[in-house]
């Protein structure tokens, strides 16, 4: 089967959280969530499919988030002492990030994405 790949940006704003996918026309979504705007997106990727604008096939969707957004979505998940430990940036800086108080700069951006895939990696070689 093929499958079609996906960019979508999630962002938050001011007053929501926001996912859309930048080349396809009218495929986005809001909400007070990540997952909440991640689900509007995809019903507006199932609505465009329905109406014939794209192929009905398979796709794959890779998320590209904004640090802020990326950090209050793991909240429940994983403290701002669990990304010291795993990215060596102080909980303090990661507090900025995650309030919108800072933004990283690009090398610090890197380094929570390198760390996050290393831990994905990681649990995926895990056997229970």
């Amino acid at each position: 089967m093929k499958k079609s790949s996906y960019k979508a940006i999630i962002e938050r704003s001011k007053d929501a959280y926001w996912a859309f996918i930048p080349e396809l026309e009218g495929v986005n979504g809001v909400g007070e969530t990540v997952q909440e705007a991640k689900q509007s997106m995809l019903e507006g990727l199932s609505l465009q499919q329905e109406l014939g604008n794209l192929s009905n096939h398979a796709y794959i969707i890779t998320y590209h988030f904004d640090v802020e957004s990326l950090l209050n979505y793991f909240k429940g998940i994983l403290t701002n002492a669990a990304f010291e430990r795993l990215t060596g940036i102080n909980q303090m800086q990661m507090s900025h990030y995650a309030n919108g108080l800072k933004k990283p700069r690009k090398a610090q951006r890197q380094k929570i994405e390198r760390a996050l895939h290393q831990l994905a990696d990681e649990l995926n070689c895990i056997h229970l």
